[in-house]
């Protein structure tokens, strides 16, 4: 069988949208006419959608904090997270944390990050991460 001639042929019949939606019967659907209810989406497309988010996420960090980059990995994963958390606009309003971030100022922008809003929205999140920017090590969300 022509697997592409039937993409094609499915995409005509079926449509094809990146966000959730209703069919005809009420049923989550996705994509082309991926059925929700019926097929949840696999663990392979779940990786797949968050490799492709994280990808847009770097993408967005070397743009806006080209610096980011010559930080340690444990505080490039702490600023990746944010990003993932907030999206970049938010993430962006941390002006304060940022600078401290940016001139190696680690243990103030621990202590901004936890004075935050959003420490208050994702608590135990926000403690862990905080905690790696100020030591520069893995922590566990069971050491929080």
């Amino acid at each position: 069988m022509n697997r592409d001639a039937l993409i094609a042929q499915l995409i005509q019949h079926e449509g094809q949208r990146s966000k959730a939606y209703q069919d005809s019967r009420g049923i989550w659907t996705i994509g082309v006419g991926h059925n929700l209810e019926a097929n949840p989406i696999s663990d392979m497309a779940i990786h797949q959608v968050l490799s492709d988010d994280i990808t847009e996420i770097e993408g967005r960090l070397d743009l806006n904090l080209p610096w980011w980059r010559s930080l340690s990995e444990v505080r490039q994963r702490v600023l990746a997270d944010m990003c993932f958390n907030l999206g970049i606009g938010k993430l962006l309003g941390f002006n304060n944390t940022l600078a401290a971030i940016a001139n190696g100022r680690y243990s103030d922008a621990a202590a901004l990050m936890l004075q935050s809003t959003w420490a208050a929205q994702v608590g135990k999140r926000a403690k862990r991460l905080s905690r790696m920017m100020e030591s520069d090590k893995e922590v566990s969300l069971l050491e929080v």
